[in-house]
């Protein structure tokens, strides 16, 4: 019995950190949106020395997945929790890399006019930041609807992104001056449609979860799925070791 409260404990801290790191890259997407926009490089900086706070908040929710695998063995449905939360960190913690990667570039251009209109970008940025808060609701409230809104979302920001590709290849081609800044600010484009892939990916680890449950009366299902998490988390242990 004590073991079992320890572990329902262990797993409620699990949620509640992955909850606390969702809110922490939300907040650095938004700062780093208002940062570009502004032009505002000690905001930029901030959120790249801000970067490290994310790191290391990947690294505790690892080790409280880490000492749940070693210590509890926990049965299949609480496998794949764990299993879908290592999935899941590893893409917030990529979005908050993007939003380091955006600030840098955000400081680098900080002292000089910007060559293009930002409003398609600006554009990108408000759809990947609904794709985002809409991808943790999803994980947090178990709303399979919500996750499925996060992925077709995905269309909308790569269409913008094309778009933003197609403007400024033509912008290079008639003022090449411009180019350096201009391929700059595809690169930002292309953090921000990335932004979008890993929110669309933590909306797919919570649908995999419904059909989990869904696909448990079927023991050709749950073998299968079963499987794919012991494998998953095989090799999140080696790593950890």
């Amino acid at each position: 019995m004590v073991n079992a409260l320890k572990f329902d404990e262990q797993l409620r801290l699990l949620n509640q950190e992955m909850m606390y790191m969702g809110t922490m890259i939300e907040d650095s997407i938004q700062k780093a949106i208002d940062a570009l926009i502004d032009q505002n490089a000690e905001l930029a900086k901030k959120i790249m020395n801000s970067d490290n706070d994310v790191d290391h908040e990947q690294k505790k929710i690892e080790n409280i997945c880490f000492n749940l695998l070693m210590q509890q063995q926990p049965v299949a449905k609480d496998l794949r929790v764990i299993s879908a939360a290592m999935k899941m960190v590893t893409d917030m913690e990529r979005i908050g890399d993007h939003a380091a990667d955006i600030s840098e570039i955000t400081s680098m251009l900080a002292s000089e006019p910007y060559v293009l209109n930002l409003d398609d970008i600006k554009k990108m940025a408000s759809e990947t930041v609904i794709m985002l808060i809409r991808s943790i609701e999803a994980y947090v409230e178990k709303d399979m609807k919500k996750a499925q809104e996060v992925i077709r979302h995905d269309d909308i920001v790569d269409d913008l992104f094309d778009k933003n590709k197609a403007d400024i290849i033509e912008l290079i081609r008639h003022d090449p001056e411009k180019g350096e800044q201009a391929t700059d600010m595809l690169m930002v484009a292309k953090y921000f449609e990335r932004i979008g892939d890993h929110a669309t990916n933590i909306a797919e680890w919570v649908i995999l979860h419904w059909m989990i449950k869904k696909s448990s009366r079927n023991p050709d299902h749950e073998e299968i799925l079963h499987k794919f998490y012991i494998n998953d988390t095989l090799d999140f242990t080696r790593r950890m070791l």
